[in-house]
């Protein structure tokens, strides 16, 4: 696996080293470019092009949320994780933009896991046109399977073996009870054949199976991790989904 670029956007000198320390001392990552304004920031983007950038939310004045919109138009593909002593203002950042967050002081083990994530994430781009489809469907007549047609093979999923969905670097994983299939479907895409029945989009890279949840945990405040049955892997859910599945439930 390539090095994984990475670009730190804070106005305090000191939380810049802090930040290039944390994230050079894991495998596979790289610091390109540590910088303090909002113009600084789009040179060294378009000079860097960096796979992950920590945004500070404040910059100087000026709107890192404002910044990490312009970045995420240069790269879609772009991971922004946002960090700020002002955690009262994560909410709406992390349901636009954001891959997640971090709360100032920075807890390294929070973001080792952010680093892991993002890892795990971009693992397998390489290989994303083995499993490449270019079509995912729901038959009318068969309305409980998900038909996912491939470049060299077609499969035929039931819906209720469908555990999360995720959208990963280049392509979208679709984990069941036994198995997982690569598409080059977007998620809204396979969101809207789901339908809103069972499924949940909870975070913009997830969508789950409301029934396999088994467990709901904080991932910092506005985040949490949801854990299933049948299934190592897990999914991100934001504060606002995590309110609307206690009144699901309630």
């Amino acid at each position: 696996m390539s090095m994984i670029k990475v670009m730190v956007i804070d106005d305090e000198p000191e939380i810049r080293k802090l930040l290039h320390k944390m994230v050079e001392k894991q495998p596979d990552y790289q610091v390109v470019s540590a910088c303090g304004d909002f113009s600084e920031a789009v040179i060294d983007f378009t000079k860097y092009r960096p796979d992950v950038v920590f945004m500070d939310i404040d910059l100087k004045g000026e709107s890192g949320l404002e910044c990490a919109k312009v970045l995420t138009e240069l790269n879609p593909r772009l991971k922004v994780i946002f960090a700020t002593a002002h955690s009262e203002y994560m909410a709406n950042a992390f349901e636009i933009y954001a891959f997640d967050y971090l709360v100032k002081p920075f807890n390294m083990e929070r973001v080792v896991k952010t680093l892991n994530r993002i890892r795990n994430s971009m693992e397998g781009y390489h290989d994303a046109e083995a499993g490449k489809a270019d079509k995912v469907t729901r038959p009318e007549h068969h309305r409980d399977k998900l038909f996912i047609k491939g470049k060299e093979q077609a499969c035929l999923l039931d819906l209720d073996e469908i555990i999360l969905v995720e959208r990963l670097e280049g392509y979208t994983n679709i984990v069941t009870t036994g198995e997982e299939y690569k598409t080059s479907t977007s998620l809204s895409e396979v969101e809207e054949k789901l339908g809103r029945e069972a499924f949940m989009r909870c975070h913009k890279s997830y969508i789950i199976n409301i029934s396999k949840i088994t467990k709901i945990e904080p991932y910092g405040r506005w985040t949490y991790v949801v854990k299933f049955k049948g299934t190592d892997a897990t999914a991100l859910m934001t504060a606002q989904k995590y309110e609307e599945i206690k009144k699901m439930f309630a």
